[in-house]
């Protein structure tokens, strides 16, 4: 066996109920609060309210967070001594984000890959806590945060690995009731990076035995949500999203996440629906494109199992997901306003995405126009 590293946040607590222990937690960090939520700020009331002894900020994120948004909210945030995220992946990286740059003395912009100059950080972020709302990105515990840069119409990512998390509070509870459009593109983000990781050139055996178990529970998890609200369900689909997060904090990712930065940032198009439309596509894609296609095919017989065809090859599951998620609702690309010369420019973009680098086989510029077309 090869060696290998594995790093995560400090320390994650899973299950229902435990985010009613969260105020305590957090007060023991600081008492200076910067409290992240999403657009409606009456899901958050209740952990300011807990925060007792606390000079709490509360700070609303309507979207995925860019680089304007990052920089204008850093005067309001001063003087925080931790800070705390509650809701979906863009909330959660707007945190992390804040976190790491409330300590920097250099242009946040320095410090970001691929526009900047992807510079480490000069100074540890400040304790951040991440209490997601949404089962899909697993950002609760990366190292990265996602942000985009509207002059280069990009979405990039500021990375350190002290931005891990210091506490992970995983509480499916906070899923519940989740909209369906939300439910499954989230949810395909989620299964997105449960496979990706797991046939990435550099998984490991620890994330091999995360997503192994990852990818057939998400999937049938998924389809039982489409159908009801289930909170059996809701507790797989959190257990499936925080298993992401960590296999693909350590094992990267591939063609999907490649792909959706750049349309993300050319378009303005949500990550999930976007990643959500490529996964059956990107599967053919590599599946044709490796030599060595046993694990993705592996990955094809769970997605025929999930749909009841066990025998199915990896093109004919691929084929099932797509119909299937067409049927409960996920927009095509051309749906999200992602046009042919988005496509073409994406596909350029795409070689420089860290993303790429793991994906299982190289994919020129015109396998990933293919791809988007299909995904269209």
């Amino acid at each position: 066996m090869t060696g290998f590293a594995f790093a995560t946040a400090t320390e994650i607590l899973f299950g229902r109920g435990q985010a009613h222990g969260a105020a305590a937690r957090i007060r023991a960090l600081g008492r200076s609060v910067l409290l992240v939520h999403g657009a409606d700020g009456r899901r958050a009331d209740w952990l300011a309210d807990a925060l007792t002894g606390c000079a709490v900020t509360r700070l609303a994120v309507p979207r995925e967070p860019d680089l304007p948004m990052i920089e204008a909210a850093l005067d309001a945030a001063r003087g925080a001594d931790v800070v705390v995220a509650l809701g979906g992946g863009a909330v959660i990286d707007a945190g992390k984000a804040l976190a790491a740059c409330l300590t920097m003395t250099r242009p946040v912009i320095d410090h970001l890959e691929v526009v900047g100059q992807g510079l480490a950080l000069d100074h540890a972020p400040l304790p951040f806590v991440a209490i997601p709302t949404t089962a899909g990105t697993g950002a609760e515990v990366t190292r990265n945060a996602v942000i985009g840069v509207p002059e280069a119409r990009r979405k990039v990512s500021l990375r350190d690995a002290r931005m891990l998390p210091r506490l992970a509070i995983v509480d499916p509870a906070l899923t519940d009731g989740c909209p369906r459009a939300v439910t499954l593109a989230s949810g395909l983000d989620a299964i997105t990076q449960v496979i990706e990781p797991y046939v990435s050139t550099r998984a490991n055996p620890l994330t091999d035995a995360l997503c192994r178990d990852a990818i057939p529970q998400g999937l049938a998890a998924l389809i039982r949500l489409m159908e009801a609200e289930d909170p059996a369900a809701r507790d797989a689909m959190a257990w499936v999203s925080l298993c992401g997060g960590l296999a693909l904090a350590n094992a990267g990712l591939g063609v999907v996440h490649g792909l959706a930065g750049p349309l993300g940032g050319l378009t303005g198009a949500p990550h999930g629906a976007i990643c959500g439309a490529l996964l059956p596509h990107a599967l053919i894609a590599n599946r044709r494109a490796v030599t060595d296609p046993a694990r993705l095919d592996q990955v094809g017989g769970w997605i025929g199992a999930a749909f009841g065809r066990p025998a199915a090859g990896l093109e004919e599951a691929a084929a099932l997901l797509s119909d299937w998620s067409r049927a409960c609702g996920l927009p095509g690309l051309g749906d999200l306003g992602i046009d042919a010369r988005a496509q073409a420019l994406a596909a350029e973009a795409a070689a420089a995405s860290s993303s790429m680098k793991a994906n299982p086989a190289p994919l020129p510029p015109e396998a990933l126009r293919a791809l988007m077309r299909a995904a269209g």
